[in-house]
């Protein structure tokens, strides 16, 4: 990093969102940095999220949550298809299990109507358990919402900001920012551990830490929140439990403990919904698991414990005023937040873009479109292949047909491929590939990858991290 570095625009975090803005101003002739404290793109709150893409119907008409989740769902499919990512519009169902509770989808469904939210119905009796036959027969009713859908946020997050590095953003991460001060003509000065940065504008999308960058510029006119939420996911034997994203009637602070198909194959259960201090803490508790398991068996009796493989923690990024806040500082011209974006904050993302480059616009900033412009991204995804493109793949680079994780079936090739789109860290090449995310949970991949890793990066086996800083997978030295 240059001490001269000049930028139009610096983004302050690489999550879900930060990363759709730097991707949609790409499109501009635009000097962009993306700025990230953490080894990848997406190891904040985005690798945790439930990847639920929302329809809309949960959110209070005339928020901001309302009308950009309603705008954003619509934009998923065209998003997904430019960027390669797996989407699945698998609908989902609020059940109601007490009669006292059908007032609740009524009001769901009469808000889902006036925020605009298209196809809303109430099932009942055969017809519900015909499309669900799963649920407990207590449930007397469900709205029915199709445009629910579900996609990896993991996957997502990664593939826009390659896009946006694809049209010339650069993407500086292990970049932590450190303090953030404005000059006479209006320059924005970011001070991180590896330098410093100048940009005309700011916009900070540091999720968790936003309010804590928005400090450093003298606003403190939010506080976030941190609220965890625990998930466990099931063995993809179970993947028929359900079809579609099953919530129940939602609580005051929260949508609810769900029921996900995700588009992978596994069913995730969860979130808890609990507010803490503490904004890296990560763990998993007994407790938290019962209370879910506690809950969707009440929806779907037949969901066991034993068939679950993996379990993780999310910290969402609430605001105390429970809307997002975007908008720009009252105090700094052309310092922008974006903040408290918890849930519908995935669906809402490509929106939100949209709406910060139009607050960029109207601080200031020249839109100029470039002809160079590519919203196409694409990668090899070995096992979506026919057996005859894999065969011709083979034939070019025989480490296609060297299968690493047996699980996910993930090739060598692959593997080499995510460590040439970027990837540094174990985990960074499991969001990019599934390595590691099957049954095994990496017991048999594992070592493998780590080789493949030591070969490509030239770097020994002890430096190899699972997500950055200090989390070695060896220590002391190898031969």
């Amino acid at each position: 990093m240059k001490k001269t570095d000049i930028f139009d625009v610096i983004i302050i975090g690489a999550g879900v969102v930060g990363s759709c803005i730097a991707r949609f101003l790409s499109r501009y002739k635009l000097n962009i940095a993306l700025v990230e404290k953490e080894a990848e793109v997406g190891f904040g709150t985005s690798k945790a999220n439930s990847g639920v893409i929302h329809a809309g119907f949960h959110d209070r008409p005339g928020t901001l949550k309302a009308n950009l989740c309603v705008t954003g769902n619509s934009m998923f499919d065209k998003l997904c298809e430019e960027l390669n990512v797996p989407f699945k519009r698998c609908g989902a169902l609020v059940v109601a299990l007490e009669n006292k509770e059908l007032k609740i989808l009524e009001k769901l469904k009469a808000q889902g109507e006036k925020n605009k939210v298209p196809g809303l119905k109430i099932i009942r009796d055969d017809d519900l358990f015909q499309i669900e036959p799963n649920l407990t027969r207590r449930v007397k009713a469900a709205l029915y919402s199709p445009t629910v859908g579900v996609v990896s946020p993991y996957e997502l997050t990664m593939a826009l900001a390659e896009n946006a590095k694809q049209n010339g953003v650069r993407i500086l991460l292990d970049t932590e920012v450190k303090d953030v001060t404005f000059q006479d003509n209006g320059a924005k000065v970011v001070k991180t551990q590896k330098g410093v940065l100048f940009a005309k504008y700011l916009v900070n999308a540091a999720g968790l830490f936003a309010d804590e960058i928005a400090r450093m510029t003298g606003d403190n006119g939010f506080t976030i929140v941190p609220r965890k939420g625990e998930e466990y996911i099931l063995d993809k034997k179970r993947k028929e439990l359900v079809k579609h994203v099953i919530f129940p009637i939602p609580q005051r602070q929260t949508k609810g403990v769900l029921i996900i198909p995700t588009v992978d194959g596994n069913i995730m259960i969860g979130p808890t919904s609990q507010v803490i201090d503490d904004k890296f803490d990560l763990n998993t508790t007994g407790k938290g698991l019962q209370m879910i398991l506690e809950k969707v068996r009440k929806i779907v009796p037949a969901i066991n414990d034993r068939d679950i493989i993996a379990s993780f923690a999310g910290l969402r990024a609430s605001s105390e005023g429970g809307d997002f806040i975007i908008q720009p500082s009252a105090k700094i011209r052309g310092f922008i937040n974006i903040a408290g974006i918890d849930s519908p904050g995935l669906t809402a993302a490509p929106a939100i873009a949209m709406m910060v480059a139009e607050i960029l616009k109207g601080e200031g900033l020249k839109l100029v479109q470039k002809d160079s412009y590519q919203p196409s991204y694409r990668w090899i995804k070995f096992r979506e292949l026919s057996p005859e493109q894999k065969e011709e793949l083979i034939k070019k680079d025989k480490r296609y047909g060297n299968v690493v994780c047996r699980c996910e079936n993930v090739t060598e090739g692959e593997i080499v491929d995510a460590i040439k789109r970027g990837a540094r860290t174990l985990d960074g090449i499991k969001f990019r590939t599934r390595a590691g995310m099957g049954r095994c949970q990496g017991g048999f991949c594992t070592p493998r990858i780590m080789r493949i890793m030591m070969n490509e990066l030239n770097i020994p086996l002890e430096k190899i991290t699972k997500r950055g800083r200090k989390s070695n997978i060896l220590w002391g030295k190898t031969k």
